[in-house]
């Protein structure tokens, strides 16, 4: 069976390999081609019916609830109110009163042509929904993001305003198109273009309507009045209304109006040479004098306005709104109180202030101090003012991103020296002067240009733009020209608001945490529709950079060297930093300024719970120039008047150390190195700096051990100087009986200046010291013990030492020597001895020289009993601790005299001046031993 199998298999595959290719192979496959693409087409059509069927399901679900067309919403206006922070307090009602409504016949053809070349080009060529127009939005937003264009046509924007929410979403947008072209269904091109132009909202103060626009600012009594410039200037606010405004941003409103006679020209509205003309003339040429004063929260509630037509596309004006802000009414009316001169006192009318107040942790707005005597869509200085910041700056530029990128300690050491930029031009502290090496903390307190520099430089320009990125400031993009290396000081061509500012600061008071300063916290709408406006919270930097950086800001404060000592404030934690700003050399020079004129001083300070952002100057520089201590410390004194308010009653609160940083002790900085103290260190030179984890030196300074060991060496090897010289000094001390006295003397040869002695005496009463102190000098003991021995020992600093001695005779040899030479009384004595004395003292004063100063003896009193019983009457008692040197070596002929001095109590009677020698002398006072000092040696003070 198996050869059989295999010879039927054999014969079939023969069977089949005989067969013609074509006919065997060709038919299946052409069978299974067509079979396959009819089946691709089936699901394609398919497919195509589900998603129409889907699609016309989908958009009629989403039109089934979209709002009728309603004549009296399209005519009619409906009032917003606006709600305090607490939620209840409405604090204004804002709608349509300030409009004046303008038939299309009415309107000039070219505000109408205006318009239409800058919001709708093909307005008369669609029905409602222009799809070419929407095909640009879908690229635009395809490329950066859904909602970056819109594709709205003028016949939208009357939808939108009228019955619809500002939510950006698919199905909004279907309804507005629905709506759109159920408009035109209804109305005409004409009655609509009039519907839009009378709800349109152009500027602060309740400007709604091209009829009042035209009014506001160009003083018109009616639209037919404008020009062609005027036309194109008021085509231009709707887009951004405070941006483009001519009265308080002529730069940004000339840009925007000749964008406008470009369109114009470019659609065949205009010919290019009527364009060209009118952007010939001054923007502000023809604008009407802005006199109509602002009301209550004004100030505040032009922000208010701003922000929900920027978030929402509302018009607050007629969609009935209800707007929840951060307004804090107690804060705004002080703050209303410092605009108008009833806290401080402004210098003039003409100085202006600006000033914003901000929640630390939620961003929110308190109070706007929008400038002084302002009227009603005026410039306000706060949010619209843009000037340079000067050193105030230098957190966000230098310090900051040095801490966040190189972390950088508070005692970063920085050389303030000669330096110039990267170009080569020079830069230069404010003084004129350099510190040589200082820390970060002392560079910014000090507000020093150049250690701000260097830091700027160390971190790099990228990384300092993108951490003020990230605290709200756009630098370069906003100011119109290259970021340089001259903005590390504040050098900006047009630059910031106290409202960025006051933003950006609050994020180092926030733990590093950025909340975008806003005043509106959510939107309510009429069908119910709520919209929360608040900003999400973003880390701007990490919080050991906000901490060190606030802590940095608290010396500007705190330190003696801080440059805003004025604004401390009892129970407040407060940080911040100064700043100014010069005019230009041909600003000076063309309205007279000297150069100490400043242009801008600001002061941006917080607490733990709010920011301030203060600025400060004239509007124009014909207008007047800081220069008073008035005028330079306005800034500080307005902060530290609306903390102190705002902070009554509430907790303080204090900025905490994150784990992240630590304390630490140093040494203050001597080179680019920072190092511990070591024990030899000067308690005046260790400083407490704050350090990133991980990044405290280790390393103890070497400094001021290195000096102490020199200093040891130095001084041991002065010692052994001294114990040199000191070898030659040889004391010497005499002691002598004469007279009933003993006289002692002491000396030293090649005894320097300051060598002193000291003496001690035994007797029979025991030791006790005689005298210490610096140079030679002698005592004299009174009325000594008879028949005793006494010692006398003087020993020097050196340590060298002297002695001799001395027997008193006994009782009875004196009564002897008494007896046989006791002097007769001639009458004669007193006389000669007086006169010996006198000559005595006279050798006495010229033997002592400088030594024969006379000084108090602590021994004077302790003799005066002494004296009072001596034998001769005590002619001597009264004289002062003099000494005479010579009295060791009296002889016996002139030894009444030497016993004399120093008003001792036994003195011999004078002979009458005979040089024979023989005297008698008398027999002395009881055997006390009082010590008399001789005359006029002096004992100094020393210390021991």
């Amino acid at each position: 069976m198996s050869d059989n199998y295999r010879s039927r298999e054999e014969r079939r595959r023969a069977m089949n390999d005989n067969k013609p290719e074509g006919k065997s192979q060709g038919k299946p496959k052409k069978k299974k081609k067509g079979g396959l693409f009819r089946k691709i087409v089936a699901a394609v059509l398919l497919i195509g019916i589900i998603g129409l069927i889907a699609g016309v399901g989908t958009f009629f679900a989403m039109i089934s609830d979209a709002p009728k067309v309603d004549d009296s919403v399209l005519k009619n206006s409906f009032s917003s109110k606006v709600y305090a922070n607490d939620g209840k307090t409405v604090v204004k009602e804002i709608g349509a009163q300030k409009r004046t409504y303008v038939q299309y016949d009415e309107i000039p053809q070219v505000v109408k042509n205006a318009f239409i070349a800058t919001e709708d080009v093909r307005f008369y060529k669609h029905h409602g929904v222009d799809f070419y127009r929407i095909g640009g939005a879908l690229m635009a937003n395809f490329k950066n993001g859904f909602g970056a264009e819109g594709g709205s046509t003028i016949t939208q924007q009357v939808v939108k305003n009228s019955f619809l929410s500002p939510k950006k979403t698919v199905k909004r947008k279907v309804q507005e198109m629905w709506l759109a072209y159920q408009l035109e269904r209804k109305y005409s091109k004409q009655q609509i273009l009039e519907m839009y132009l009378n709800k349109i909202y152009f500027a602060s103060g309740e400007v709604y309507g091209i009829e009042r626009a035209a009014e506001k600012f160009y003083g018109v009594k009616s639209v037919k009045d404008l020009t062609l410039d005027e036309a194109a200037m008021l085509a231009g606010l709707p887009k951004a209304p405070t941006t483009y405004n001519p009265v308080t941003n002529p730069e940004n409103a000339t840009k925007r109006r000749n964008t406008v006679l470009n369109l114009m020209a470019k659609n065949g509205f205009i010919t290019q040479a009527e364009a060209d003309k009118a952007k010939q003339v001054d923007v502000q040429a023809h604008l009407a004098k802005q006199t109509e004063s602002t009301s209550k929260y004004d100030v505040f509630i032009d922000q208010v306005i701003e922000e929900v037509k920027k978030k929402t596309d509302a018009d607050p004006f007629s969609a009935g709104l209800e707007i929840y802000t951060t307004l804090d009414t107690n804060a705004q009316d002080y703050v209303d109180d410092v605009m108008n001169n009833k806290v401080v006192n402004f210098p003039n009318d003409k100085f202006q202030a600006g000033l914003v107040v901000v929640d630390n942790e939620t961003g929110g707005i308190q109070a706007i101090g929008g400038g002084r005597n302002r009227v009603s869509g005026g410039l306000n200085f706060a949010t619209n003012m843009r000037r340079q910041p000067g050193s105030t700056i230098k957190p966000i530029l230098d310090y900051g991103p040095a801490i966040e990128n190189l972390k950088w300690s508070t005692g970063q050491p920085l050389k303030d020296e000669e330096y110039h930029y990267s170009n080569g031009t020079p830069i230069r502290n404010f003084g004129r002067n350099y510190k040589g090496w200082v820390s970060a903390r002392e560079a910014l307190g000090r507000s020093l240009n150049i250690p701000a520099l260097k830091a700027f430089q160390a971190t790099g320009a990228d990384k300092a733009k993108e951490f003020a990125t990230g605290l709200g400031l756009k630098l370069d993009e906003e100011d119109g020209e290259a970021y340089s290396e001259s903005y590390s000081i504040g050098g900006f061509r047009t630059g910031v608001t106290p409202l960025q500012m006051a933003g950006a600061y609050s994020a180092f008071a926030n733990e590093g945490m950025y909340n975008a300063p806003h005043t509106v916290t959510k939107v309510k709408f009429p069908d119910g529709t709520e919209i929360d406006l608040t900003p999400k919270p973003k880390r701007a930097m990490q919080d050991y950079t906000a901490f060190m950086m606030t802590d940095m800001m608290k010396s500007v404060v705190n330190e003696s060297y801080g440059t805003a000592r004025a604004v401390r404030t009892p129970g407040l934690e407060i940080a911040g930093k100064t700043g100014t700003s010069n005019f230009s050399a041909a600003d000076k020079q063309r309205y007279n300024i000297p150069d100490a004129g400043e242009k801008d001083v600001w002061f941006n300070g917080f607490t733990p719970n709010y920011t301030i952002s203060v600025w400060t100057g004239y509007e124009t520089p014909k207008d007047g120039y800081i220069l008073s201590p008035n005028e330079t410390g306005m800034a500080k004194n307005i902060f530290k008047h609306v903390i102190t308010h705002i902070s009554e009653g509430k907790p303080k609160g204090s900025f905490k150390q994150p784990d992240s940083v630590v304390e630490r002790s140093v040494e203050k900085p001597t080179g680019k190195d920072l190092k511990r103290p070591s024990g030899s260190t000067p308690s005046s030179l260790i400083t407490k700096e704050y350090f990133v984890r991980g990044t405290a030196p280790t390393k103890v300074s070497q400094t001021f051990v290195k000096k102490e060991k020199e200093e040891k060496k130095e001084d041991k090897k002065e010692n052994k100087k001294e114990k040199k010289d000191n070898k030659d000094v040889k004391p010497k001390i005499t002691a002598s009986y004469s007279g009933g006295a003993i006289s002692v003397n002491w000396s030293a040869s090649n005894a320097a200046s300051d060598t002193t002695f000291t003496v001690t005496m035994s007797s029979p009463n025991g030791s006790e010291q005689l005298a210490s102190g610096a140079g030679a000098g002698g005592k004299t003991i009174s009325n000594p013990a008879p028949g005793a021995t006494y010692s006398f020992t003087v020993t020097t600093n050196t340590g060298e030492s002297a002695s001799s001695s001395v027997k008193v005779p006994d009782s009875s040899d004196q009564a002897t020597e008494d007896d046989s030479t006791k002097p007769e009384d001639d009458g004669t004595t007193d006389d000669n001895q007086n006169e010996d004395n006198s000559n005595t003292d006279q050798n006495n004063g010229s033997d002592q020289g400088d030594d024969s100063s006379t000084q108090p003896d602590d021994n004077q009193n302790n003799n005066n009993g002494n004296n009072n019983g001596s034998n001769n009457g005590g002619n001597n008692s009264g004289n002062t601790d003099n000494n005479n040197n010579d009295s060791g070596n009296a002889n016996d002929g002139n030894s009444g005299n030497n016993s004399n001095n120093g008003g001792t109590t036994t003195p011999p009677a004078d002979n009458g001046g005979s040089d024979s020698g023989s005297q008698t002398p008398q027999t002395p006072a009881t055997p006390s031993t009082p010590v008399t000092p001789a005359t006029p040696q002096q004992e100094p003070t020393t210390e021991n």
